[in-house]
């Protein structure tokens, strides 16, 4: 069975495991009883590239709190010193 994620107003995330066809309904707080929306989420990403899901678990750490920078990191972006197309204006 597939687990889906909620969200109480009240005491926060908690996971629900449940069949295809309950997927919409909502479900109850474990901890309270209030009723809580469900939260969409990626599916599992366990077979990602180390890379990949390290991008996306910064990219989710700074939905919430952004990451500082004050230094450039990675390669630079290529570039092309050649001629250009003849649709493209140059200065």
């Amino acid at each position: 069975m597939p687990l889906y994620g909620f969200a109480c107003d009240r005491c926060g995330p908690f996971d629900v495991r449940r069949s295809m066809s309950e997927a919409s309904a909502p479900a109850r707080c474990p901890s309270c009883g209030r009723e809580a929306r469900r939260v969409f989420t990626p599916p599992g990403l366990a077979l990602l590239a180390t890379p990949v899901r390290g991008a996306l678990e910064r990219e989710e750490r700074s939905a919430h709190e952004p990451e500082v920078v004050t230094t450039k990191r990675g390669r630079p972006m290529p570039h092309r010193h050649g001629p250009a197309p003849p649709w493209v204006l140059s200065h």
